[in-house]
């Protein structure tokens, strides 16, 4: 699902960002959609998924980190 323009979000960037390798990752969230967009081209469309998918992605991601 491709990101829509959407007034007023807050963008919060991910504490794993700051890292030496310049991977910045932020997420805004919307009642019913979560939005991702890379920090350093915020230009570049970002995407929007729903909360389940996001619920999904982000438990798959700490299994793989942890």
């Amino acid at each position: 699902m491709s990101e829509r323009a959407v007034p007023d979000l807050v963008w919060i960037k991910s504490s794993y960002s700051s890292g030496a390798g310049g991977e910045c990752v932020e997420v805004a969230s919307c009642p019913h959609t979560i939005h991702v967009r890379d920090s350093k081209d915020t230009a570049r469309p970002g995407l929007a998924v729903g909360p389940d998918a996001w619920t999904t992605f982000v438990g798959h991601a700490v299994h793989q980190i942890g």
